[in-house]
Parts: structure tokens; sequence; C-alpha cells
């Protein structure tokens, strides 16, 4: 699978799980810019240094890759990545939405300046660069795009009520850019990766070392390559283990003279997973 004469954009490549994948698309024929803040993993500080790092392995393995440290958080740092990869290569095929940063706190000791900052980073900055590369998709009727969402989002983890929430308004996201993108040829979905990373490496303990952020960019190279039909599609990813992860409706009850106890008295029939429709189609659960 690869990407000669494509152009992509990987945010939150200076380490980690973006890097992982700029040096792999790389390797592929892709022309990457590479996107890092260069901050420490609460958002603070700034250095291009670990960009460059990145690209100088690119380019020493005969590819090709620019460095970027715009701040994904702001309209202009979102404007200002996806104008960098149109001077260098004249156009934009694939995005990853990688970039990211913590402040985990309890919820009872959470402060708002936690809040916007993580979602400054995660949420709106995933919305900036895409908004910025948008017309360019639309206009050559291509493009790629990947979320980074979570476990936390999807399933929650206790301390990152920031983070989750951020990251969940990942997926609303990607559903709707989905039907929207349809039309020209743009496809978007989401990754939930696992993987020892500079963020998470003090949490995994043990069982970090077989979270190589390795085995996760495989599922990104697929759903960044123009084979790929999948859109809205939820991927979890970590130790060499995929699964698709997504939202079921269970077949529920109906009943036009509805109250409370009648909720009461049928509720484990409206939880029951057994049966579902995920999208409009029948899944036996």
């Amino acid at each position: 699978m690869t990407f000669d004469g494509q152009v992509a954009i990987v945010t939150g490549a200076g380490g980690g799980l973006g890097r992982c994948h700029a040096l792999e698309l790389a390797r592929r024929g892709a022309r990457v810019v590479v996107n890092d803040l260069g901050s420490a993993v609460d958002g603070s500080g700034a250095s291009t240094s670990a960009a460059q790092a990145v690209v100088d392995e690119i380019t020493a393995a005969g590819g090709s890759a620019i460095a970027n440290g715009d701040s994904v958080a702001t309209e202009a740092g979102g404007a200002a990545i996806v104008e960098a990869a149109k001077d260098a290569f004249g156009r934009v095929d694939i995005l990853v939405n990688n970039a990211g940063i913590l402040r985990d706190a309890a919820f009872k000791n959470m402060t708002a300046d936690q809040v916007d900052a993580v979602v400054a980073v995660h949420l709106t900055g995933a919305f900036n660069v895409t908004r910025a590369v948008w017309p360019t998709m639309r206009e050559q009727n291509y493009g790629r795009i990947i979320q980074t969402t979570s476990g936390t989002g999807l399933f929650g983890n206790f301390g990152q009520a920031n983070y989750g929430a951020a990251k969940m308004g990942l997926v609303g996201m990607m559903h709707v850019l989905a039907i929207e993108g349809a039309r020209n040829g743009i496809t978007i979905n989401a990754i939930a990766p696992i993987a020892r990373t500079r963020m998470t490496e003090d949490i995994m303990g043990e069982a970090g070392k077989a979270m190589d952020p390795e085995l996760v960019t495989p599922v990104v190279v697929y759903l960044a390559h123009r084979d790929c039909d999948r859109t809205a599609h939820i991927y979890s990813v970590g130790a060499g283990k995929v699964s698709r992860v997504f939202i079921g409706v269970t077949k529920g009850v109906e009943n036009t003279e509805l109250t409370a106890e009648a909720v009461a008295a049928a509720i484990d029939e409206i939880d029951d997973p057994r049966t579902f429709t995920i999208r409009g189609g029948p899944v036996a659960g």
C-alpha cells in the first residue's frame, strides 16, 4: 500500500504515535508535514526540535518531509499548518489529527483552565486543522482524515473528564463530516489507540511493555489509503489487536401511552443488548 504523489499532515508528530505514523507514511511514499508544537505533556512550552528530528529521520531514509511548529489550538495555527503543506508540496491528501495534551485531575478538583486547555488541543485543534484543509479536499474530490479518539471518551477513565469529553467530541465530529464529505470522496474514521507513549508511560506500568506505538500505525496507514472505503468507523487498536467500536441502539419497546412506571417495568427489555441496530443495519449482539 503506497502513497506516491500524496501529501500527509500528521499533527503531534514529534514523538510517540504521531512520529510512527509520519515515518511509515513517508516510508510508503507520502510527502509529510510533521507538525509538533514541541510542548510538554501538559501543553506548556514550545520547540520545533522534536518535529525536525522526525523530518531528519525521514530524509535520511530517502523520504520527503518538512517540520511545522504551529499550534493546532488556534484558527490561525490550523490554517498555517495546511498552508505550509500546500506551499511545500502543492496539495493535501491525508490528515491525521493526533496532537494532544493531558491535564488530569479528579472531577472534584478539576479547574476550568484544565478543561479549556485539553479541549483546545484535542477537539478545537482537530476542528481548526480539518476546517482549514476541508476546501482543498472538496476541490480535489478526495481526502482521508483520521481522528484520534480514546477509550476514555468511549468508555470512561477516572480523572480524565476533560480528556474524555474532548475525545468523544471527535467522534461526533467524525460522524457529521463522514456525511458531509461523502459526495466529495472524503472519508473520515477514528482510532482509539492503546500505546506506550510519553503521555501514557507513567500510568501503564508493566502492561505498557507490550504496547509499542508502532503496532497502532498499520491501522492509520490502512485508513489513510486510497483503497480504504470505510468511513465513520472507530477502531480500538493496541498490542497487535484491532477491533471495531460502534454505537448501537437496542430494539427497545414502543408504548404510545408511555409513563415513568412503564419505563421502570420494561427497563430490562429496553437495555437488552442482544439485538441492536447500527446505522440502520441489524446486527446480532
